[in-house]
């Protein structure tokens, strides 16, 4: 391990990926309200929070270096997008009883950012990782022939997540400006829907109970608690360990889906996971090995 303090290293990581792993317990909650609506919510409240700890922390001064440079608000906007667009069809699958298929999307994210290295990076990928490419493929190929089609809600989330990863990877900005800047992005699509919706009477940032409106307003502390312990984790330990933690979310995702919300998980089912599980396995050996 690098760096000072490793162990605080690994109580950060725990703590993101602990959070982002509880997600679905915690959306299970607002499951009565629209996936758009609770985006909406997010977003807003994602930006005032992270407004608030820009203001304590005296930070706004790298905001405003970003705003300077309109390539990177651009990458920004493309971020926003990818990240938004992922965050609704989280709180879709939460909302219709398909955690076991976002965890599996989850899962699925640190192979698809191995192809698009391949593919956009031009990295060259070691035979462990052709292998797990591989693994990840045939996993595919028995999800297509056990449901009859394409497993389009996994594959959305790991796409979009492993290309929200890769846009981010290419803009130099630290978690909170970038965070600030992807939530104001998204605000002028969550107020356009707002507008909509008040044409027909429903209030999207007016809530009927204070239960409602304190799950909503949670949402956006949420959404910015574990990137900023992730970036924390980041600084004190290397990329491997960062990547051996990456897994506990979707794990705990499926677990949650399966022992909590009683989700269905046939035998096919668990032949996909068993390909994914041992494709990563093998991704993180060479991870390791390289990192080492």
């Amino acid at each position: 391990m690098s760096a000072k303090h490793p162990l605080a290293g690994i109580a950060f990581g725990l703590l993101a990926y602990g959070i982002w792993g509880f997600f679905p317990l915690y959306f299970h909650q607002l499951s009565h309200i629209a996936p758009m609506d609770i985006l909406a919510n997010r977003a807003l409240w994602a930006c005032l929070f992270v407004s608030l700890l820009l203001t304590l922390s005296q930070q706004w001064g790298k905001v405003r270096n970003i705003l300077g440079r309109p390539r990177q608000i651009a990458m920004l906007s493309l971020a926003a997008l990818l990240v938004g667009s992922n965050w609704l069809v989280f709180l879709w699958a939460v909302g219709n009883h398909q955690v076991v298929e976002s965890s599996l999307g989850y899962f699925l994210t640190p192979l698809v950012n191995v192809l698009l290295g391949l593919l956009i990076l031009k990295e060259r990928l070691n035979g462990k990782e052709w292998l797990a490419i591989a693994l990840a493929l045939a996993a595919l190929l028995n999800e297509i022939i056990t449901l009859g089609g394409l497993p389009w809600v996994s594959l959305f989330l790991a796409a979009t997540f492993g290309t929200y990863g890769l846009v981010r990877k290419q803009v130099p900005v630290d978690a909170l400006s970038g965070l600030w800047l992807e939530t104001l992005v998204m605000l002028p699509v969550c107020l356009i829907y707002a507008l909509w919706q008040a044409q027909d009477g429903h209030a999207v940032f007016v809530f009927s109970d204070l239960s409602t409106a304190t799950w909503l307003i949670g949402a956006g502390i949420l959404t910015a608690l574990p990137l900023i312990a992730f970036a924390a984790a980041t600084q004190r330990l290397d990329l491997a360990t960062v990547g051996m933690l990456m897994y506990i979310n979707p794990t705990m995702q499926f677990l949650t889906a399966v022992y909590v919300f009683n989700e269905p998980l046939h035998m096919g089912k668990l032949l996909t996971f068993g390909l994914i599980w041992l494709g990563l396995l093998i991704f993180s050996w060479s991870a390791w090995q390289k990192y080492r």
